[in-house]
């Protein structure tokens, strides 16, 4: 196991009401903007729970932020957080709305240019509005970590920054408001989870005893409740081991001490950037692909995955892992997300396959665990999609 240190300090309040308690962790006397997505919060009673429980703050609305939130939108409420002197952030939405309430933190106290550099450039997050969130969407962790990923229209570009200054205060894991979601979010949340588990789990052994296991649990636990979360709209239970499951995965815990890839996020950030396919869209459609091409590099893991996830025991080691990758995928299908190219029209006639090379190829990037998979790898990865 690789040393590591592990830091994540944000309160989790879970469980039905906890909405009810975010303004004892609020400053007092700080004025308080509320950023949001398309206004969902305002037709499934979340919203009249975060006003009753800011009473007595004075605070302001922002709402609009997109899914993979945009630069330009988000500079939009810099400008008031800067203008009106907010002390206090609080998304109220999925990981879009976290994320972009993260930018937004970072950005309103940036003073080296562009702030878009925090996430092209790596520019230091020095200073950062603190924030809590109200999670309504399981999926992408951002409650309970301090990263953020920020698309920009003017380029088409989708990246991904960290600070521990953005860290939430405390975020409210309410299974409750994720009951109204429509099918296709849950399913996404579900497959958007699982792929962050294998990135930090399907990589090569660190003799990580622990995080493998605790990365098999929540594997089987998403292959186990996925189906009934999408399937099953008023069922607690279910959506609330789906919630904490989709936080632990990505809260830093399974990531302690052992080799991460990312390969299959960058690359899908790129087809949503230049598409517009939603994430875990984009995910279910690499992931299998590249799992196939770098099936060599990754043997020792996705043998294991083949054994103590899909229960595969029996018959050669190719046929295994063959078998583990189609029954992987055959899960996401089973979920109603789409693993292939013609399951997205929008990709039927594009070039996005050059173009992502292309880029690839000018940033001379090389991804994965062993940062071996260069842009001709890509092109075999996204080509087996086809």
């Amino acid at each position: 196991m690789r040393h590591f240190q592990l830091y994540n300090p944000v309160r989790v309040l879970f469980g039905v009401n906890q909405i009810a308690n975010i303004g004892r962790y609020i400053p007092a006397g700080v004025k308080v903007l509320v950023t949001y997505g398309g206004g969902s919060i305002k037709k499934n009673g979340v919203y009249e729970q975060v006003c009753d429980a800011l009473k007595g703050f004075t605070f302001m609305e922002f709402g609009g932020i997109e899914p993979n939130p945009k630069y330009e939108t988000l500079m939009k409420a810099v400008d008031i957080v800067r203008k009106e002197n907010i002390g206090f952030l609080l998304a109220v939405g999925g990981g879009s709305v976290m994320d972009g309430t993260k930018f937004i933190a970072a950005a309103s106290c940036f003073e080296g240019g562009d702030p878009y550099t925090i996430c092209t450039e790596g520019a230091e997050v020095k200073k950062a509005v603190p924030l809590g969130c109200v999670a309504t969407l399981p999926a992408t962790g951002s409650e309970m970590n301090a990263g953020a990923v920020i698309s920009r229209l003017s380029t088409q570009e989708k990246f991904a920054f960290h600070s521990p200054l953005v860290f939430p205060q405390f975020s409210v894991l309410d299974p409750t408001v994720t009951l109204s979601l429509p099918p296709r979010q849950r399913a996404n949340g579900v497959v958007d989870a699982f792929i962050h588990v294998t990135e930090q789990y399907l990589t090569y052994p660190a003799d990580a005893k622990v995080q493998d296991r605790f990365s098999e649990g929540l594997l089987l636990t998403l292959i186990e409740e996925g189906p009934n979360y999408v399937n099953r709209p008023d069922d607690i239970d279910t959506a609330s081991n789906v919630v904490w499951a989709a936080t632990m995965a990505l809260n830093g815990l399974i990531a302690a001490g052992v080799p991460e890839d990312w390969a299959t996020h960058q690359i899908g950030h790129e087809i949503t950037a230049l598409e517009g396919l939603d994430h875990a869209q984009t995910l279910a459609l690499v992931w299998p692909g590249l799992q196939k091409v770098m099936r060599a590099s990754k043997r020792e893991k996705l043998l294991q995955f083949a054994e103590r996830v899909w229960n595969l025991r029996e018959g050669d080691e190719e046929g295994r892992i063959d078998e583990a990758i189609a029954r992987t995928e055959a899960f996401f299908r089973s979920l109603g997300v789409g693993t292939r190219i013609t399951d997205y029209p929008q990709l039927a006639s594009s070039k996005f396959i050059d173009v992502i090379v292309e880029r690839f190829r000018q940033r001379d990037t090389h991804l994965g665990e062993r940062a071996e998979i260069d842009c001709d790898t890509v092109r075999r990865i996204l080509e087996d999609r086809q």
